[in-house]
């Protein structure tokens, strides 16, 4: 969400027309209901859309500047992902086969 601030603040303002730094009393339901009706057509809707897509054919079809939304989201989401560790994987399922094993 802080990375996507600006979005947020230049969407509520296209859309709702409020000033998010001029609305100190606004409750965090308001604000969560407000942000999620977000409509495609407001700035953070457009990221959105990038990030989520997942049709190879509409991906193909981004434009320069999509592609470069769409794959920092990808490499961002890569960089959080934890890495798999096989040896820990083995020794998980080891202790999941002696524990069916043993209800034999």
């Amino acid at each position: 969400m802080y990375e996507d601030w600006t979005l947020i603040e230049s969407s509520f303002a296209q859309q709702y027309n409020i000033r998010l730094r001029n609305e100190p009393d606004m409750t965090w339901d308001e604000f969560s209901t407000l942000l999620s009706g977000l409509s495609a057509d407001t700035a953070l809707g457009n990221i959105v859309r990038i990030r989520s897509e997942t049709d190879p054919k509409v991906i193909k079809n981004f434009s320069t500047a999509e592609k470069r939304i769409y794959n920092e989201w990808k490499s961002r989401k890569m960089r959080k992902t934890p890495k798999f560790d096989e040896k820990e994987y083995m020794k998980q399922m080891e202790m999941l086969e002696k524990a069916f094993a043993s209800l034999l």
